[in-house]
């Protein structure tokens, strides 16, 4: 005997769907967003209760009115969220295709809230596939949000190996002093967190005492009961530090002051080490931490060549100019065929946002030049379109632009990477207060949350490139600057110049 299983799945899913619209039979009203926004979605109790335990236990307890209609409100759902949601419910289908990266993530949590486990998971893994750079772009909103959570085990693992080889992420991040206790301690138990163990002493004390607010700013003016009260905020962090892997001088200048926040054995074992290397402590000795050698260091790099700029010579002139034109070699110094008319300038002008949209507004065909603060890099990019703060929120298309790091003194070759993806080139930021220039899907972004390009680690070029041929920098950490400059192209009026 033969058995056969034939399965009607799409029909299935087109008539629950139509369902969903079906006004004659429902029994639930659902209330979403709030004032303003609210709008009221009908459905039916028996779908709801099939398909979400969320659901099944909130029908259990409402009470139905007088036309057995039961009410559930939701005001912490958006509308267009919540439509998603019950169209995923009745018809088991997502359309994510024109959707923006923060509703997706917003349709995860809701999703999990409501106990959707399926479309929760399915929603988180399509982020860390397909949605790397944005969840790096929003590290600190997602990472605070998710941690406390029993869920997201997926986006937990994405961040903390993040963390571990670019700790700066999470400890320089204006959200540091909001991190959850929980948050905190996975961090700090790890081993390979590649970061100095005083560094880490001096970010523990720096959290503790923001939890507490009313400490005298002065730690020599404490009270025995202030020092009682950070020693309770840290109880579980102090234990998970490497004490023993501490330079003697870092002891001495950075823990002592704080020494009443230990406890006694720990201190005492601390200063038997600093006497005795040898001879063994009763504390637990934990390993010290993998810390991986920098890249770079720090240098200044003198451009005589080149008046006008405190960041390139006249050879970066002559390779950008061979870039812009696509030739397969660089051009002599003499048979440059560009002006670098410089029309902004940070040290001159200002780091405020907003002042690169002012000077640059109108100008077309323009090179960015940036210097990296702690590394010496010099990074940037080509854009041949019109620079034009009228046009915030929009991406610009053209098939011209590229992006950059040129050699220095610390990196020995250039990088060249055109745009592979023209209708995702640049970006013109509608936050003319905290976005400057904006290449692709923020292979290179210059951003500021405090409108000052040089005071907060905000810019950032990702290395998980959409939109341009290669990565210009192989690191995910954020940077600020020590200046900028953004140079008119414009070609001499010489002939046969090439």
């Amino acid at each position: 005997m033969v058995f056969k299983l034939f399965k009607f799945f799409d029909k299935l899913s087109q008539n629950f769907s139509e369902l969903l619209n079906d006004k004659k039979e429902y029994n639930v009203v659902i209330e979403v967003d709030k004032e303003g926004n609210k709008k009221s979605f009908t459905a039916h109790s028996v779908i709801l209760r099939c398909r979400s335990n969320y659901f099944d236990k909130e029908l259990e307890n409402d009470l139905t009115n007088e036309n057995h209609i039961k009410t559930i409100i939701k005001p912490n759902i958006s509308a267009q969220i919540f439509e998603m949601i019950l169209k995923y419910i009745y018809g088991g289908i997502i359309d994510i295709e024109d959707t923006d990266t923060e509703t997706i993530y917003e349709l995860m949590v809701n999703a999990n809230e409501l106990e959707l486990k399926e479309l929760s998971v399915k929603l988180e893994n399509f982020l860390i596939e397909s949605k790397s750079s944005w969840l790096r772009t929003h590290f600190s909103l997602i990472y605070h949000s998710i941690f406390d959570s029993n869920e997201f085990n997926g986006l937990k693992k994405f961040y903390n190996d993040i963390i571990v080889k670019h700790p700066n992420m999470i400890f320089e991040s204006k959200d540091f002093a909001s991190l959850q206790e929980t948050a905190l301690i996975s961090i700090l138990k790890r081993d390979d967190l590649d970061v100095e163990e005083i560094k880490i002493w001096d970010y523990i004390i720096k959290w503790g005492i923001a939890q507490n607010p009313t400490l005298p700013t002065d730690s020599e003016e404490w009270s025995n009961k202030n020092f009682k009260a950070l020693k309770m905020t840290l109880q579980q962090c102090l234990p998970l530090i490497r004490y023993f892997h501490i330079p003697s001088e870092d002891i001495w200048e950075k823990v002592k002051p704080y020494e009443k926040i230990l406890e006694k054995q720990i201190w005492d074992d601390i200063i038997q080490r600093q006497m005795f290397p040898n001879k063994p402590v009763k504390s637990l000795v934990l390993p010290a931490r993998i810390i991986s050698t920098p890249n770079f260091s720090l240098r200044i790099i003198s451009s005589p060549e080149f008046q006008l700029s405190t960041i390139i010579n006249k050879e970066h002139v002559a390779e950008l100019s061979s870039w812009i034109d696509r030739k397969s070699t660089t051009y002599s110094y003499e048979n440059i065929p560009y002006e670098f008319q410089l029309i902004l300038q940070g040290s001159r002008n200002g780091f405020h946002p907003k002042t690169f949209w002012n000077m640059c507004n109108g100008h077309a065909g323009t090179i960015l030049v940036v210097k990296i603060a702690g590394t010496g890099e010099i990074v940037g990019g080509y854009n041949p379109l019109v620079w034009n703060n009228s046009k915030g929120g929009a991406w610009m298309t053209t098939n011209d632009s590229f992006i950059f790091s040129l050699k220095n003194g610390n990196v020995q070759n250039s990088i060249l990477s055109r745009v592979t993806n023209s209708s995702r080139a640049l970006y013109y930021h509608k936050s003319y207060i905290q976005y400057g220039p904006f290449f692709g899907s923020s292979e290179l972004m210059m951003r500021s949350n405090v409108s000052d390009f040089t005071q907060d680690k905000e810019c950032w070029c990702d290395p998980d490139n959409v939109h341009y041929e290669k990565p210009i920098r192989t690191n995910y950490d954020f940077f600020y600057i020590v200046d900028y400059e953004v140079f008119k192209i414009i070609e001499k009026q010489i002939q046969n110049c090439r």
